[in-house]
């Protein structure tokens, strides 16, 4: 297994393995790895013939220095966990390598990065589309693998690549989870012991929405009231939205009749703040495979 750092290295390497006939599976992460991104990698090395693994903590994602300061870094760590899963290459540019001097072009995907965490994070999904636009230019994955706890991300990758022509398969997991229901992410590191505890809520109100769309509710605005209700019993917990919408376009939904429904909530605990999400299906509406569609 070989760390990159420089894009030039990269592409010669990805060109190689395509004049090789390896398909690459690639899979984006910021490091900090956890379940989530082992699942993606596993499936990765299932589905292709070579696996990427990039490791890149996008500064233009975070709303201030501060908290890019604060998020956790160890590629080191993170390198000793991929060794198993026979991870070819793993790409661990820069901030300067990938934004050089005089960088000034960006990507925004209009009409759903000013949705849901679009809000709350204003030009975060910029930063998202454009650092992946040019590691998808950089490495040439056949496959990228993306996982569904960031559903508005996935959303807005997939749309990304349709209107400009990538030649890129979008493939989204399930999300990961602790045996305590809580949605596996990179932060959770940073909880105290005592909002770790808290975290779970956000499960625990997520399947509370699907018990009670199992029983027959359709209202979008009852179903939130109750996961409000239930989130508001933990003190430490304080919600930033939640929302219940299309799995296409983002859009809110009143009425969960004939529908796929993504349940989206944003939650802090102390400084730190998780999502999560699950997806509803009305019997009619379900893919024959069983899978639920994310864009």
């Amino acid at each position: 297994m070989e760390i990159i750092t420089k894009a030039a290295r990269m592409r010669i390497v990805s060109g190689k393995l395509w004049a090789e006939e390896r398909p690459i599976g690639f899979v984006p992460t910021m490091g900090a790895l956890h379940e989530g991104h082992l699942s993606m990698v596993r499936e990765a090395r299932r589905m292709a013939d070579a696996v990427i693994v990039s490791i890149f903590v996008n500064p233009t994602q975070f709303r201030s220095e501060k908290e890019f300061d604060r998020f956790p870094r160890d590629l080191a760590r993170d390198a000793d966990l991929l060794a198993p899963f026979g991870v070819d290459y793993i790409f661990a540019p820069s901030a300067e390598e990938m934004y050089p001097p005089g960088f000034a072009s960006y990507i925004e995907v209009e009409g759903l990065s000013d949705k849901l965490e679009g809000l709350s994070r204003p030009g975060y999904f910029r930063g998202v589309a454009t650092a992946l636009t040019i590691l998808f230019n950089t490495v040439h994955p056949k496959f990228v693998f993306l996982g569904q706890r960031d559903a508005q991300q996935t959303v807005i990758v997939k749309k990304l690549v349709r209107d400009l022509n990538m030649p890129v398969e979008i493939v989204v997991l399930p999300i990961a989870r602790e045996t305590d229901g809580l949605a596996c992410a990179s932060r959770n590191r940073n909880l105290s012991p005592e909002e770790r505890l808290a975290a779970p809520v956000l499960y625990r109100a997520l399947r509370l929405a699907e018990e009670i769309f199992s029983h027959g509710e359709r209202s979008a605005a009852r179903i939130l009231k109750a996961m409000r209700k239930e989130i508001e019993q933990v003190p430490l917990a304080h919600i930033d939205y939640l929302a219940i919408t299309d799995t296409e376009h983002l859009d809110p939904l009143d009425d969960l009749t004939d529908q796929n429904s993504l349940v989206s909530v944003a939650a802090y605990f102390g400084k730190n703040r998780l999502i999560d999400n699950v997806i509803l299906s009305d019997e009619k509406v379900k893919s024959k495979g069983g899978r639920l569609k994310l864009g």
